[in-house]
């Protein structure tokens, strides 16, 4: 009684000393229960046992400010710690909000700054127009529009998850975070696939080179081409250049790497194949690979929203059309570059735009003449036995990573044929370990949002009599300060002062 006489008295004291300059309607007590610093004349830092004495009561001149002021400036201290200490999960979470702001201020300068509009219009426009013949040519500031559509792909595809997909997935009753989530992913796959497939299966079907692999390589190199072409290339580069993000951003799954392998290795063969003017192929292996990310998509959401049927009977055109596409027609394409290229591209270079093409001339020494179409779009291009077998390799290189998704879907299919309804044997365990990591989170976040509480309170209102009562067993410290060492004491101690956020 004594110590807690001594306690309210220096607390008085301090607070009468301060009442000429604050206003006592608007101070602010702080209260820290993980710090407490001894008053007790008796105790000596060596000692192993200390008595929990009342939490140190610190008063702070404040302007006036509300409930909602304090927690705006809460989180406002927080979203800047989060951009600072986890700038990739910061990103995440604001992907509409930094999409459109880019988007906007770069329409902005577009609009309000003429003389900048020649760089601007780089960003939203195809490059490279050719008025004599019609047509676009490769060129460096290609890349400017491929970073714009990394942008707005990463804006869409979080709106329509946010505010389309995940809307519908509970409109149709699912509850499940985890589920909606992976249902808005695979929508919006099944969507941009919807639109780019189509776009590219018309193209291959009205084309002199369909269903005729020679039609591949004849009239090489083609230095300019069609604007529709031209920017379905462009824009098949920025998605998969979008999806590294996304892999990137997101949780990762239990095939992260090989992923990130499959997804690299197609970013490097559109950037050759577009530079090197190898156009029709890439056309064609873009259609091969998009009717999978079409089609699977479609039977994953039918799976979340409780279509098993349907969904098996999905996954059994999926099965057919992977190995057909990927494993049959894929290996077709492989052959042709290896045996029509050979024999209707013979070893010799290039030089010059579309409609001023020189050559063919000889191999010039070095290896640097590899490099040139990436540094010139219109400098020297070459064909050799060399570039033949490195794209045919990349191309092999793609085949190998499809094969353990091969094995994973015969697996499945063996589940379907036993009985079993199909499943993404890629992502239960997965789940399960998510599902296990997020009630380690929220454990962890449950404790560490009781380290430091502030409330405004009076410090008559206060009992550190009944408080010491409650608290008043001796508790080992390794320290000289004491602190609460134990969970259950935080917890009584913070849902008897009245914090915000009680503590179950």
């Amino acid at each position: 009684m004594q110590q807690a006489s001594h306690i309210l008295a220096t607390g008085e004291m301090k607070r009468r000393s301060l009442d000429r300059e604050l206003d006592p309607a608007t101070s602010r007590v702080a209260l820290y229960p993980d710090h407490y610093p001894d008053h007790h004349p008796d105790h000596h830092p060596e000692h192993t046992h200390t008595h929990i004495n009342p939490p140190t009561v610190r008063i702070e001149a404040t302007e006036k400010s509300s409930p909602q002021t304090m927690a705006s400036h809460v989180k406002t201290k927080a979203t800047r710690r989060g951009l600072l200490q986890n700038p990739t999960q910061w990103l995440f979470e604001n992907q509409i909000g930094v999409s459109l702001n880019l988007i906007l201020a770069l329409f902005f300068i577009h609009a309000v700054s003429p003389q900048q509009r020649s760089f601007t219009s780089k960003f939203f426009t195809l490059s490279g127009y050719n008025p004599a013949t019609g047509k676009y040519g490769v060129t460096r500031d290609d890349v400017y529009f491929v970073g714009f559509c990394v942008v707005l792909f990463s804006g869409i595809r979080a709106g329509l998850m946010k505010y389309v997909l995940a809307p519908f997935a509970r409109f149709w009753g699912l509850s499940n975070k985890k589920c909606i989530t992976r249902f808005s992913e695979q929508g919006w796959m099944f969507m941009y696939n919807a639109v780019f497939w189509s776009l590219g299966m018309r193209m291959y079907l009205t084309s002199a080179y369909a269903l005729n692999m020679e039609e591949l390589w004849t009239e090489w190199p083609r230095r300019e081409m069609e604007g529709l072409m031209k920017g379905y290339i462009l824009a098949q580069l920025a998605y998969w250049t979008q999806q590294v993000l996304v892999v990137n951003l997101e949780a990762r799954r239990q095939d992260y790497w090989q992923m990130i392998a499959h997804h690299c290795a197609t970013i490097i063969l559109i950037t050759t194949a577009y530079a090197y003017h190898y156009t029709r192929v890439s056309n064609l292996i873009l259609v091969l690979m998009d009717i999978i990310e079409l089609i699977f998509p479609l039977a994953k959401c039918l799976k979340y929203l409780g279509f098993t049927t349907i969904c098996d009977v999905i996954f059994g055109i999926f099965m057919v059309t992977w190995l057909i596409t990927r494993h049959v027609f894929y290996l077709m394409t492989c052959w042709s570059v290896y045996y029509d290229l050979a024999r209707l591209v013979p070893t010799q270079c290039y030089k010059g735009p579309g409609d001023n093409l020189q050559g063919p001339s000889s191999i010039p020494e070095g290896q640097s003449y590899l490099l040139e179409p990436f540094r010139n779009p219109t400098g020297l291009i070459c064909m050799t036995d060399g570039i033949r077998i490195g794209f045919l390799s990349y191309l092999l290189i793609l085949q190998a990573i499809m094969i353990p998704w091969s094995a994973a879907i015969v697996r499945v299919a063996i589940r379907v044929v036993r009985g079993d309804s199909a499943e993404d044997v890629r992502s239960d365990d997965e789940e399960e370990e998510e599902e296990e990591g997020e009630v380690e989170k929220d454990q962890k976040m449950e404790f560490e949002t009781a380290q430091i509480i502030e409330e405004e309170v009076g410090v008559d209102v206060i009992d550190f009599d009944a408080w010491k009562r409650r608290s008043g067993a001796k508790q080992t410290a390794r320290s000289s300060g004491a602190s609460i060492s134990r969970h259950s004491d935080r917890k009584e101690f913070l849902n008897r002062i009245g914090c915000e956020r009680q503590i179950d």
